[in-house]
């Protein structure tokens, strides 16, 4: 290690796999994996390095607004709260979500600005991880400040209020063109409103969000989940899908129905539970996709 770099939480209080599937499992798209177990992102106005070594992770940031380590433990969800988060989940008496948790040890929900987190999962409808990533990077690229090292600020969404839809769609946003302007005009004309809806209770402020334009169900959660702190929020997507209906023997049930049980069953920390599923259903699907290829891939050369 050199001497910029910092420690930051307790030794063994992550997992390597835990943190790599924190930074790049689809809660944030500003990560980059550098090689050598360290990772590059923004937060807010700072460009944040992390690396991983003996179980210590440590940390250092460069950027226009200095970053302090409260903030970084913060982000993370490195202070007590999250070891009684998880001892607060039903894993005991749940085999499946004690199998995911073991596999992802540390797995953290990142506490990320409301502002960034609509955006991204705005431009999230049936893209892939790499595809909303280049998304983002195409509208911080243009509108956003520049941090350095090639990484740009979220620019804010009354700068992104000029844009018209047809700029949009030339940024490669597709129909979600429409959906980026539309939420970035209803909020530039109405200051402090993401801000309220991250103080109201969950229902209020799921319901709320779902007013914007292009924002469902699944959205909401994922931005209440990972951008306003709600930890009851359970995003309900493809391998959450899977994993209730094998798992939990939920064939058949509507989404109502899975998200009901979600908020009975796992209970106030339901979202961190949804991560563990989510990671190790998306691990053994993932798997299964490459053995499957390589099966092929065998077959045809016979």
């Amino acid at each position: 290690m050199t001497d910029s770099w910092d420690p930051v939480g307790s030794p063994d209080s992550i997992s390597l796999l835990g943190l790599e599937e924190s930074l790049l499992g689809g809660q944030s798209f500003s990560w980059s994996y550098l090689g050598d177990k360290k990772w590059v992102g923004v937060i807010r106005r700072s460009v944040v390095h992390l690396c991983w070594e003996n179980g210590q992770l440590y940390w250092c940031a460069n950027g226009p607004v200095p970053l302090s380590k409260k903030e970084i433990e913060d982000y993370l969800w490195l202070d007590d709260s999250y070891r009684e988060a998880v001892d607060a989940l039903p894993w005991r008496s749940d085999q499946s979500l004690d199998q995911a948790i073991k596999k992802f040890s540390g797995l953290r929900v990142l506490r990320q600005p409301i502002d960034e987190t609509l955006l991204v999962f705005l431009l999230s409808s049936a893209k892939s991880i790499p595809q909303i990533k280049q998304l983002r990077h195409r509208i911080h690229l243009n509108f956003g400040e520049d941090l350095g090292e090639g990484r740009f600020a979220f620019p804010g969404w009354e700068r992104l209020s000029k844009l018209s839809e047809t700029d949009a769609r030339n940024l490669g946003m597709g129909y979600r063109a429409k959906y980026l302007v539309g939420v970035a005009q209803f909020l530039c004309q109405r200051h402090g409103w993401l801000e309220e809806v991250s103080g109201s209770n969950y229902k209020k402020a799921r319901s709320s969000l779902m007013e914007l334009p292009g924002v469902g169900p699944k959205v909401a959660d994922c931005v209440l989940l990972f951008g306003a702190g709600k930890s009851q929020a359970f995003p309900i997507d493809t391998w959450i899908f899977q994993a209730l209906e094998r798992q939990y023997g939920m064939k058949g049930w509507t989404m109502k129905q899975m998200q009901e049980f979600a908020g009975i069953h796992f209970g106030h920390y339901a979202g961190l539970a949804q991560q563990f599923l989510f990671s190790f259903q998306r691990s053994v699907g993932q798997t299964k996709s490459a053995k499957k290829e390589s099966k092929s891939d065998n077959e045809l050369s016979n």
